[in-house]
């Protein structure tokens, strides 16, 4: 084995372990503050949100009249050759004509079956839709960079026990060494102890790549420079209070995919009666003040101007359109019962993924309860295990079982916590309730 590819490989960790310390700090507080203020997909939900209450006016639902201004100007020269009924014959060369018309009208539908008061309606429930949307924007992005952070503090505990591990490893081939030069093992240990170094060490540069690439997603979600550098904490804080009964009740009246699918169904209610408004009949006034003016040379009369108000009722009523009416009404009531549909199935997908996300949620407490007294006691087994091989009692193998089974109880304690984390923060997102305290 190559003494100076491990020696390499250890300088290799430690510029990237020095890189890691010299980092800033970055709280999980101000990650999400970050996020909430850079992120693209919460000011793209801002600016639809904005737009939904933007829309929401009188004028937008038909209520109020429009009212326009109009000029017509026309021109043209003209030679004209007039024979009179007394035989006379009259020409004119170049004759300018004009005609001249300006002037404001209204037009305003004071009745069309309620349809302005459904429109109203409607873009009241889109407004209300948008916001829906908007929270569920910010509460996912939030859940994501809390899943991301948090991720990176597990990937760094496991960073520590590699470290761990290789300083194991690293006492070992020492204590290899002594023995072989004093003729108490046989070279081929300490080739066994060099091959578990490098081993640890290669595990070790695995785990900063994927730390690293991890760090490049969560400066993603904060919408940055992706090759900020930043150190982590190293506490998962885990809340011991969810009780299901709680989240499925909290679900019901806050999760957004629920309050959407009610917002829907209002949303058929109303095309429904939009739909049936077409059945009554169309009332109009129309109004305006126009003037007008003419010249024509070659006419009787030479110039004419005139001005006034004009005024007029206008009606229209529906009386066959080839049964589409009823067709229209058809499918909208099936659209009334596909939405109540959706939100039952809705109901039932959100009940589902709470109870699969709180049997995780449990279980990963269990496992963090485990982990903690597992870690402890493979740590002392270790360290037992190190101790009689440098006594001569074991065998390089059995060191290194324990040294693999103190590894992998700090993995399964660090990925028992991430996955209780994970499973808490999607059931507060589910109900819409995720806060940094």
């Amino acid at each position: 084995m190559n003494f100076k590819y491990i020696i390499g490989l250890f300088f290799c960790c430690a510029a990237l372990s020095a890189k890691a310390q010299d980092a800033q700090p970055l709280t999980l507080r101000e990650a999400v503050e970050i996020a909430l203020k850079n992120n693209y997909n919460i000011k793209l939900s801002q600016n639809n949100a904005t737009i939904s209450g933007n829309n929401v006016t009188l004028g937008n639902a038909g209520f109020l009249p429009q009212v326009t201004g109009s000029l017509t100007q026309n021109s043209s020269i003209q030679t004209t050759r007039q024979t009179r009924s007394d035989g006379t014959v009259n020409n004119i060369d170049n004759a300018h004509n004009s005609n001249l018309n300006y002037g404001v009208n209204l037009n305003w539908t004071v009745f069309d079956g309620f349809a302005m008061f459904a429109n109203y309606d409607q873009l009241k429930q889109l407004d209300k839709l948008g916001g829906i949307r908007l929270q569920d924007t910010v509460q996912s992005t939030i859940a994501n960079v809390i899943n991301t952070y948090y991720n990176l503090v597990s990937q760094n505990e496991q960073i520590k026990a590699l470290r761990g591990a290789i300083e194991i490893s690293r006492t070992q081939l020492r204590y290899s060494n002594d023995k072989f030069a004093v003729g108490r093992v046989s070279r081929l240990d300490v080739y066994n102890a060099q091959v578990n170094l490098n081993t640890d060490t290669a595990a070790l540069i695995t785990q900063l790549q994927q730390f690293k690439t991890t760090k490049i997603q969560l400066n993603q979600l904060l919408v940055r420079d992706l090759q900020t550098d930043f150190a982590v904490g190293d506490t998962i804080m885990i809340d011991r209070s969810l009780i299901l009964g709680d989240i499925i009740s909290k679900a019901q009246t806050q999760n957004p995919a629920l309050i959407s699918s009610q917002i829907n169904k209002r949303l058929a209610e109303i095309n429904l009666k939009q739909v049936r408004s077409t059945r009554y009949p169309v009332v109009g006034v129309t109004s305006g003040y126009t003037f007008s003016r003419s010249k024509s040379p070659a006419g009787f009369t030479l110039q004419q101007n005139a001005r006034g108000f004009a005024y007029g009722l206008t009606a229209s009523v529906n009386i066959f359109d080839g049964l589409n009416q009823w067709r229209k009404e058809r499918n909208a009531k099936l659209q009334i019962d596909n939405a109540d549909l959706n939100y039952k199935r809705t109901m039932l997908d959100v009940e589902a993924q709470i109870s699969s996300f709180y049997v995780a949620y449990l279980a990963g407490l269990d496992l963090v309860k485990l982990g903690e007294s597992n870690v402890d006691l493979a740590r002392k087994n270790m360290e037992i295990s190190l101790e009689k091989y440098r006594l001569g009692n074991i065998t390089p193998l059995e060191v290194r079982t324990a040294q693999r089974n103190y590894l992998d109880a700090q993995s399964t304690y660090f990925s028992a916590q991430y996955q209780s984390k994970m499973a808490e923060v999607t059931l507060k997102q589910i109900t819409n309730s995720i806060n940094i305290q």
